[in-house]
């Protein structure tokens, strides 16, 4: 008997030894596992993207809405006196804006105090320190984020920038005592356990802060028995080898507090942006509480899907502090007075912009891997202007709306899209896929390619007069056109309205945008050279030297388009679309900055002289209701496909190229044209957004061609034209027939 029992106290002691062998390895494992993972960087930060800062200087067309609209997008309070940095106070005309500090791609700039005066949609005076200042810019406006796959987002703080009455009445809502347990609570252990028993289920964990921090940061939401052994074990080492400061900094930043869409918010610092439009330190004590109880519950607590069970929780958590002598009764009575108000969810400043996003990405990936755009916390600074995506997007809603409501049959079918750069640049100033502008799908702007239709006019007149046989007095004919094709079939463009025109001067059959006229003029320069140009205008797409491509029968996205007309309204630059100003690291060092390229491939006069044609389709032809309702000149070009299923606008002003596409992402046909469908929301966005007319085109001048298109002296009878005027013969051939001398009056003419 004793030796059995021997034996078996053999085994015991050997299984014993094993076991502690075994259980110091995984120790040592997991000890390993929490200071690699500890020490080095805690989290997979994503890069945050944002808009172009607001520049402000004499001069600058800027109205007191844009003005306004971008304060309260950057999450500005008016206040009297504008005391500090985060407000701002009009007085009319005059505003004092208290601008916050901000690391910018070329140095961090302090919070500075400054005067800002507008006249007439312009700022008059721009004065800092009592002196006028040329220059200041306003920090740029966030506006997302390039997420790794778990879609996690946090705005990282310091324990010092916390506010004290965050930290204790998270210690005494969610561990009292924190400061002086190792890791784990065996009374909150038993607590949770006796409830557990009452329920007959696990409704209690008793875990304390490091244990939520552990099964945050290293573990998953797994509830057995195992994976808690795991959880106190690590929060033990945890404790072991930080302080109380570094678990607490951790835990703030990495508490899940909410969901904006696909991103996670996790920390304090990114919820009190979200929730409240402010810093963390900027909180107040009710705002405090707000955030402290979403910790229990995200979702259940959220103070805008749920506000009268978050405004609950909130006094709950606010009596706590009261009892625990971390703010007065006095404070706590005050703060429990006041409503529960948070700030829009889907203000500017909070909310993503999907389809420029998209373009962002890809150009980033040229230099930059996606692993380190989602995880080294890179700020990216962008061309994009908020003010005038609002404005494309308001104008797209509210023009769709009104087409849908002239065809009921038609409701929620229309879509659009929409490019809007800047005319010396190529900045991407607006980026629209769709008519729903947070949505994450089909980009249009970038991959919806379609039939271009008469956008492809300017082009056919821009090889004319390139070949030195043609100016805008030239005469052309507009009649039927039959151009014999493959297999016998017949190419037969008709006008819009089915009319043939006659002989008419050439900028006529741009102006009016005739089909037949146009189709003529093409052939005879020759499709070759068509195609030549549309190349040279910076197109890659394959043009096939067909005739149907001079009535633009080639399919191209919007954004192709625009990267063509970019090249016209730059005066013959040819340059890349770009949306990337600058990247930095997380702590603002420069990596990279992006500067204008390109190429001059055509004469910066020739472009103007084609300018000229353009601007007479907004004076007087398709898009006369540009100049009609905006100050001119203004240069347009309408465009509407086959059987109408797709409508354009793509036009220009002093500061802005926009192109507009409405359309059927079925390809349908619709009972709307590009003067109809898509003039109006390039309309609507540029009178929001601010126009400035064309300046004078300083390469033309004026000279007479008679009737038969030729070009003459100035003392004969004729139509006043532009032309390039270093190429103006120095001696016009006088001409045979003079322009009429007006008939001398008597003096008995002019009494009677």
């Amino acid at each position: 008997m004793k030796s059995r029992l021997r034996t078996a106290f053999s085994w015991l002691l050997r299984l014993a030894v094993v076991g502690v062998a075994v259980l110091a390895v995984w120790l040592v494992y997991l000890d390993a596992q929490v200071r690699q993972q500890f020490d080095g960087k805690k989290w997979t930060l994503p890069a945050k993207v944002y808009a172009r800062p607001l520049s402000l200087y004499p001069g600058q067309l800027l109205s007191a809405e844009q003005l306004q609209a971008e304060l309260k997008w950057a999450d500005y309070r008016e206040a009297r006196g504008a005391d500090r940095p985060g407000r701002y106070y009009r007085d009319g005309n005059s505003w004092v804006i208290y601008r916050r500090a901000f690391p910018f791609w070329d140095g961090r700039e302090p919070a500075r105090r400054i005067e800002v005066e507008l006249r007439d949609g312009r700022v008059y005076r721009l004065r800092e320190n009592n002196a006028d200042a040329p220059l200041i810019r306003m920090e740029p406006q966030y506006i997302g984020g390039i997420f790794p796959a778990h879609n996690e987002d946090r705005e990282l703080v310091r324990l010092e920038d916390v506010p004290p009455a965050l930290v204790a009445a998270l210690v005494i809502t969610e561990d009292k005592a924190f400061f002086e347990h190792w890791g784990i609570s065996f009374r909150g252990i038993a607590r949770a356990m006796l409830a557990n028993v009452k329920a007959g289920r696990f409704v209690q964990g008793g875990s304390t802060l490091t244990q939520q921090l552990v099964k945050n940061f290293f573990l998953t939401n797994e509830r057995t028995l195992p994976r808690k052994i795991q959880e106190a074990f690590m929060a033990l080492l945890l404790e072991l080898h930080y302080s109380k400061e570094e678990i607490l900094q951790a835990y703030l930043n990495e508490v899940y507090l909410g969901q904006a869409g696909r991103r996670s918010i996790n920390g304090f610092g990114l919820a009190a942006r979200f929730y409240f439009g402010k810093s963390v330190k900027e909180l107040d004590l009710g705002e405090v509480a707000t955030l402290v109880g979403l910790v229990k519950g995200a979702s259940y607590y959220n103070p805008r899907r749920n506000p009268e069970r978050a405004k609950e929780r909130r006094d709950l958590i606010l009596g706590l502090m009261a009892d625990n002598n971390v703010i007065s009764d006095a404070q706590r009575i005050q703060a429990q007075g006041k409503p529960l108000l948070t700030a829009d969810s889907n203000r500017a400043g909070q909310r993503e912009y999907p389809a420029f996003l998209e373009l962002a990405r890809a150009q980033l990936q040229r230099d930059y891997r996606l692993e380190d755009l989602q995880t080294e916390g890179l700020h990216i600074f962008t061309t994009l202007d908020p003010w005038m995506q609002h404005a494309v997007e308001e104008a797209a809603q509210r023009q769709l709306s009104a087409l849908e409501k002239r065809d009921a049959s038609l409701k929620d079918q229309l879509e659009t899209a929409a490019v809007i750069t800047s005319v010396d640049g190529g900045e991407v100033r607006a980026l629209l896929g769709s008519r729903k502008p947070e949505f994450f799908g089909f980009n249009r702007a970038l991959a919806a390619k379609r039939a271009i239709g008469s956008l492809a006019k300017p082009v056919v007149y821009l090889t004319a007069l390139e070949s030195g046989r043609y100016n805008w007095g030239s005469i052309i004919e507009d009649k039927q056109v039959s151009v014999a094709g493959p297999g016998g079939q017949l190419w037969q463009p008709q006008n819009y309205d089915h009319k043939s025109y006659g002989k008419i001067p050439m900028v006529d059959g741009l102006a009016r945008s005739l089909n037949q006229a146009t189709a003529r003029l093409g052939m005879t320069v020759g499709l070759g050279q068509v195609a030549d140009t549309f190349k040279r205008l910076g197109l890659s797409a394959e043009v096939p030297p067909y005739p149907s491509i001079l009535l633009g029968a080639i399919s191209l996205s919007p954004f192709e388009v625009a990267g063509m007309y970019q090249t016209i309204a730059s005066q013959g630059f040819v340059m890349t679309l770009r949306t990337i100003e600058a990247v930095t690291t997380a702590k603002g060092d420069t990596l990279s900055s992006y500067s204008l390229t390109g190429e001059q491939r055509f004469d910066p006069a020739m472009m103007q002289w084609l300018r000229y044609g353009l601007e007479q389709v907004a004076e007087r032809g398709t898009a006369r209701r540009l100049t009609q309702n905006l100050p001119g000149p203004l240069a347009a070009k309408t465009g509407t496909t086959d059987d109408q299923r797709d409508a354009w606008l793509a036009g220009f002003d002093n500061r802005h190229l926009g192109v507009i596409w409405v359309g059927r992402d079925d390809n349908q046909p619709m009972p709307f044209t590009g003067s109809s469908a898509a003039l109006p929301i390039w309309l609507d966005t540029f009178r929001e957004a601010g126009s400035e007319p064309l300046p004078p085109a300083t390469a033309l001048k004026m000279a007479a061609v008679n009737e038969q298109g030729q070009l003459v002296g100035s003392g004969c009878r004729g139509t006043l034209y532009p032309f390039i005027s270093s190429r103006l013969p120095q001696d016009l051939t006088e001409c045979k027939q003079k322009a009429p001398e007006k008939e001398k009056k008597s003096w008995l003419d002019w009494l009677f």
